[in-house]
């Protein structure tokens, strides 16, 4: 009867940086992380990342082909940057929709796109990545950067990706990555524990939520098991491709 009760407990847990917390918990406390940093959400992603990850993003972009008539789903896109840059590209005669489980992220990211003159072309939903209140087979193309680690249930969000492309449909995945190399995984995990807690600190007055930041990519499935749960999930064709150095890292897989 022991073990029995204590596997159940262990399937009931799931990881929140590098503590274990019930897994009803865990949405909970990632929108409080969230929440506390929204309003410096954007600058800190140039800090953390020394500014990378606009060009990350702007290989997802390229990688996506934005072409007349394509519907894009943006998921943990509340900010709307992603939105944006698809819009830029030649997304906007059908536009994009904007999902995002934080709606405080939603509303900064919407106010952010009027006072830019955005007025159109964006719709901002706030709804859950492993809950999708989208219809099935409805939009053409899903992307979602560096928000996949952060859903308590990366399969079954990967099942609701697939559910809302059309057939053809292409979805994508930007996010960091666990780093092997052992030259830069030293300077790597200093920066992430040390440096980044601290600018958090001082730029967000958040230190706490940086570090669960930092934890949560260690936590993240490596590139050839994310690979892996997405052909579970039913995903074809699927590729990733790393980015400086595997620090991140691009997938990409069709709905045929």
């Amino acid at each position: 009867m022991v073990p029995r009760m204590v596997e159940s407990e262990a399937e009931d847990e799931v990881d929140f940086g590098y503590r274990r917390v019930r897994r009803e918990e865990k949405a909970r406390l990632v929108k409080d992380v969230f929440d506390r940093v929204v309003e410096r959400y954007d600058l800190m992603n140039d800090l953390m990342s020394g500014g990378i990850h606009r060009l990350w993003k702007a290989e997802l972009i390229d990688h996506l082909a934005p072409r007349p008539g394509q519907l894009l789903l943006d998921v943990a896109g509340g900010t709307g940057d992603i939105a944006e840059r698809f819009l830029r590209r030649g997304g906007a005669s059908a536009g994009v929709i904007v999902c995002d489980i934080n709606e405080r992220m939603v509303r900064h990211g919407r106010d952010r796109a009027i006072d830019a003159g955005r007025l159109a072309g964006i719709d901002w939903l706030a709804g859950d990545a492993e809950r999708l209140p989208i219809k099935s087979a409805s939009v053409d193309a899903y992307t979602i950067a560096f928000g996949l680690r952060n859903v308590t249930d990366i399969t079954l969000a990967l099942r609701e990706a697939r559910r809302v492309l059309k057939p053809g449909g292409r979805f994508l995945c930007l996010e960091f990555s666990p780093v092997d190399a052992p030259f830069l995984r030293q300077a790597y995990d200093l920066y992430s524990f040390v440096v980044l807690p601290g600018l958090g600190q001082l730029v967000a007055g958040d230190r706490d939520a940086y570090r669960y930041l930092a934890e949560s990519i260690r936590r993240f499935p490596r590139q050839e098991a994310l690979a892996r749960l997405m052909r579970e999930a039913g995903f074809e064709q699927v590729r990733f491709r790393n980015l400086t150095g595997g620090i991140a890292a691009l997938h990409s897989g069709w709905r045929l």
